[in-house]
């Protein structure tokens, strides 16, 4: 699955045309679709049709025909202007004898649902006048609202704030880089040749059916040696305080990714959970003489941080370097060498990284993590909503996770599990994607469970249960 710009999108409509396929018949698919979703979601609750003069107009309009025809209510205020295939679907509707208003007088009541078929992708710029002031009586309205492609106004403001959005033939940035305008996301095949949506040169979306058989395989005759066995390098010890719960939280998440022993080096102390880790107390950053196979390392290093990247670089293994350890000058070092490596940074580090506001990045991960990743030459998992994996030219945005991640020590879990899949022979892109996607996974089967308030420590609990649910096709957004 490819995250389409609207300029591609447009050019995959176009040549399905050339190859013979009828765009009118693209529109009926997706206003079927649409309906469909309709019905799902709210049943026969009368709805109201707000569409556009364009093709995202007709695509309404054909939604509108669907309702009425299935038994649901349906009133429909229109752009006059209609031209192409929206006006066959305007002709189609009203051969039915279902009454076309202006859009101008476009009212609504509490029990109604509103279909926003105004605008979809193309905008050019923000909207403003009757239209601005249409989408802001429709976000006022406090009714559910379905968008038909794209919430009209994005990625600008003011723009709709949908309840659920179905995208056709394919997702586009806004879908997630505007995630909570859009609700919860459908994806409705319209009928376009397959040939045309398989574009490598697009970024990938992470799904079930590419990431399953990269879940690595366990023979009968496993045993913890031969599974992924992973060092955790982190914390930090000074002014009388002792920072290791990160590296435990990392430990934790290598465990439950399926690592088959976790060495944990972390400042001098008392013995530190989880007990089945293999305990190497330090004074200072060092690597003690231990058999792993790939290194989690800088997690709530603070000071040490460096110094804990440096120590790990004379392994020459597959390492994560996380938190404290992302310094410019580390990963030069790691790229010279040609050690396998992954980098997991929150905005505000790589915004740090590459020398711009964290607010910059978070607008466009996409962006950010390409710039980040050709920067370094080493494999990138900006974490976010949503997480973007880079690697040269290779692109992958994760569709699973929610704000109930957003609490401290998660990211400890990351990179841990992300080191575990190192560990098993993954090579460092599927090991970040692989990850992720699980990562968020576990995160939404508790959000879902237990709501806001979940603990690091569930987390990497949950990521056995993320890989049977994996293997069930759960965590993308459902296609139609």
């Amino acid at each position: 699955m490819r995250l389409f710009t609207p300029e591609a999108m447009r050019e995959a409509d176009e040549k399905a045309v050339e190859m013979g396929y009828p765009s009118l018949l693209l529109m009926e698919w997706a206003g079927m679709k649409a309906a469909w979703v309709y019905r799902k979601l709210f049943g026969n609750r009368p709805a109201v049709v707000l569409a556009g003069k364009g093709n995202n107009g007709g695509d309404g309009l054909v939604l509108a025909r669907h309702l009425f025809l299935g038994g649901v209510p349906v009133r429909v205020y229109a752009a006059e202007g209609q031209g192409g295939d929206a006006l066959s679907a305007r002709q189609a509707l009203l051969a039915q004898g279902l009454e076309i208003r202006p859009l101008e007088e476009a009212l609504w009541n509490r029990e109604e649902v509103l279909v926003d078929a105004l605008f979809g992708t193309g905008l050019k710029g923000p909207l403003e006048g009757f239209y601005g002031g249409l989408v802001d009586r429709m976000n006022a309205s406090g009714l559910p609202i379905l968008a038909l492609d794209l919430p009209s106004g994005l990625p600008f403001l003011p723009h709709v704030r949908a309840t659920a959005t179905v995208a056709f033939a394919a997702f586009k940035p806004p879908h997630f880089l505007k995630r909570e305008a859009c609700g919860q996301l459908f994806l409705a095949d319209i009928g376009l040749p397959r040939s045309l949506l398989a574009r490598e040169d697009l970024p990938e979306i992470a799904t079930p059916e590419t990431l399953l058989p990269l879940l690595p395989k366990r023979p009968l005759t496993a045993h913890k040696g031969s599974v992924g066995r992973v060092g955790v390098l982190g914390g930090f010890r000074g002014e009388g305080l002792r920072y290791a719960g990160a590296p435990v939280l990392a430990a934790l998440g290598a465990y439950r990714m399926g690592a088959g022993l976790v060495h944990l080096v972390a400042p001098e102390g008392p013995p530190l959970e989880p007990l089945e880790a293999v305990f190497h107390p330090v004074p200072t950053p060092s690597l003690p003489s231990m058999r792993v196979e790939a290194l989690a390392v800088g997690m709530g290093g603070g000071p040490w941080g460096r110094e804990w990247a440096l120590a790990a670089l004379e392994a020459r293994l597959p390492t994560v370097l996380d938190a404290d350890a992302l310094h410019l000058e580390v990963l030069e070092a790691y790229r010279k060498t040609g050690v396998p490596t992954v980098l997991t940074p929150h905005a505000g580090e790589a915004g740090r990284l590459l020398g711009v506001p964290p607010e910059e990045v978070a607008e466009d991960p996409i962006r950010a993590a390409r710039a980040l990743a050709e920067r370094t030459g080493l494999t990138l998992v900006l974490k976010g909503n949503p997480t973007v994996v880079a690697q040269g030219s290779r692109l992958s945005l994760n569709p699973t996770g929610n704000p109930a991640l957003a609490t401290g020590g998660t990211g400890d879990v990351l990179s841990g599990a992300i080191a575990a899949l190192l560990a098993a022979g993954l090579a460092p892109f599927d090991a970040a994607r692989l990850g992720v996607y699980l990562h968020g996974l576990a995160g939404d089967l508790l959000a879902e469970e237990k709501g806001v308030g979940l603990l690091a420590r569930e987390v990497a609990e949950a990521l056995p249960r993320a890989r049977k649910a994996l293997a069930l096709g759960q965590g993308a957004p459902p296609i139609i």
